[in-house]
Order: structure tokens, then sequence, then C-alpha cells
């Protein structure tokens, strides 16, 4: 009988100096996306696919994501005298039950492969997802919730992939596919960050994985890879071929890469437009704006 997926990973000791000054005070994942931290994004999904346990991987000046999922009584009162109800509700959302979440430091930044690894002693004998909260992924149904339907049917390891453009393909890990059915692929192989040409394919991991605990026996004993860290791909590439296979899965949805400047204006004003309350307004500004660009040239 194949487990659930009950625990998830979120690395977030990442210091964000793309986003500097933003970052000097405050960590990336608290950074709004409209008016939801990316960090509530990313626990909102894993929620929805049944995780009950979430084990943050953190590092120093972090203590406002901790705070973040923290009950704030005061507010909360303040909330309830004034008969702001909605808000309240809102509010509750972004708390987090005692026992339900775990912080554990990753005191130097050595990669992904690293940061899963940290969290190794609370994830014990059993498989369980990991989120990148830079990648904030629009879809009716939310990624992490397909990936975990479609992991309970096949078990092993699972990537989220996508297709990306040939000359952005050195931006990723790259899967090497030996057959696919569906929105699943068999993977083959694994490179991380190739080198342009070299790729064997254009199906880009993108930050959503469901692994089994053979991965972290492979990060006990794998050392720095790509740039001097240890990788996390290569981690789940030494499954290939054995009883813990690995797949990549198609999922349905759009992808924006909410760790670059350009991925998070476009993820603003892509949520923004999806929003009943602030579309027309925003709608009518763009194309006003766009209208002006075209009447200038």
């Amino acid at each position: 009988m194949k487990k659930k997926v009950t625990k998830a990973v979120f690395p977030v000791a990442g210091l964000g100096t793309r986003f500097l000054p933003a970052t000097k005070s405050i960590p990336k994942e608290i950074m709004t996306l409209v008016d939801r931290p990316l960090i509530q994004y990313a626990i909102d999904e894993a929620r929805a696919a049944g995780i009950k346990e979430f084990i943050f991987v953190t590092s120093r000046g972090k203590n406002a994501l901790e705070d973040y999922f923290d009950h704030a009584p005061q507010l909360e009162q303040e909330l309830r005298k004034k008969g702001k109800n909605a808000l309240l509700e809102t509010l509750k959302t972004t708390n987090m039950e005692s026992g339900a979440i775990a912080y554990v430091r990753q005191h130097k930044a050595m990669g992904l492969g690293h940061a899963v690894w940290c969290a190794r002693n609370l994830i014990a004998n059993e498989p369980f997802a990991v989120i990148l909260p830079d990648d904030v992924v629009a879809a009716d149904k939310p990624c992490l919730q397909q990936m975990v339907e479609a992991h309970a049917e096949i078990g092993g390891n699972m990537v989220a992939a996508m297709e990306v453009p040939e000359d952005k393909a050195s931006s990723y890990g790259i899967l090497d596919c030996a057959s696919s059915e569906g929105r699943l692929v068999n993977v083959k192989g694994m490179v991380e960050k190739p080198e342009p040409g070299t790729q064997p394919s254009n199906l880009a991991v993108i930050g959503r994985y469901i692994l089994t605990p053979n991965v972290l026996r492979n990060l006990n004993k794998i050392k720095t890879g790509t740039g001097g860290e240890v990788q996390l791909t290569d981690a789940i590439a030494g499954q290939i071929g054995t009883d813990d296979p690995v797949h990549g899965y198609r999922f349905e949805g759009t992808r924006y890469d909410c760790g670059s400047k350009a991925g998070f204006l476009q993820a603003t004003v892509a949520f923004g437009l999806a929003r009943e309350d602030l579309h027309d307004d925003l709608d009518g500004y763009l194309r006003g704006l766009y209208a002006g660009a075209a009447a200038a040239q």
C-alpha cells in the first residue's frame, strides 16, 4: 500500500538578493503578490494537496516568516470588535495550529539539495513534498494536488515539469525522457543547468517535487555539484532505473518565476486581473497604458 504524502518541506533560507533593498529587512517569502505573501500561496497549495505537516528550512533573519504563521490575538480582537468578520476569516487562514509547523536551520548556503537534507530527521521513512515558494502556479486544480493524485497511482519520485524555450534550458534542471503517457513522463536522466545546446530536451523541472526517503539517503552521499552546491537534481537522478523510479509530471497551469523581478511583476498583473474586485480597474489602466504607448509611436 502506497503511503500518503502528508509532509512538505519549504526551503526558505535564501537571502533574496535579487530583491534588495526590500529584502534587507523582510524575508523574500513575505513579499506580497497582490495581497498575500508568496509563502501563503505555497501553504494554501500544500493544504489543498492534503499536507498536514509543514517543515520550513530557514536561516538567520527569517523571524518575520515565523511570526507570520503565529496567532495575533490583539489584531483578531480589534477586528472582532469592529465587526470586520470577513477580514477576521482571512486572517485565520494564515494561522498554523501548534505542532503542525516546524523550523530547521540551514546554517550555510549549500544549495537546494542541502536544504532538503537539513529536514531529514523530521521526514522519517515516508514520501514527502518539496515546494519552492518562488514558483507560483496559477491553476484551477493546485499543482501539488495534481501531482499527489498522480503519485497515489504510480508512486516513486515525481517532479513537476514544463516546456521551456531552448535558449532558457541552461537555467533549469532538464529531463531526459524515455517515454511519456498523458501527463506522465518516464525519466531516464536529469541534467542540472546544461551548457547551451547540450540539453536532452526542453522539459524543465520547476519547484514542486514528491520524493521518497531514498533521495535523502542519496543526499547523504553526494558531494557538491554544479555551482559548488549540493544539487537536489543529482540525488533524484540517483533513483533512475531503480525500484523507486522518477517521473516527470506535466502539470496543468501557468508557472510564474517570482524569484525574478520580471516574473514577480508578471504574476502581479495576472493574479490582479483574475480577481473580480480588481479586474476592471486594472484592465482599464492597462488598456489605457497600451493605447497611450501606441499613440506615442
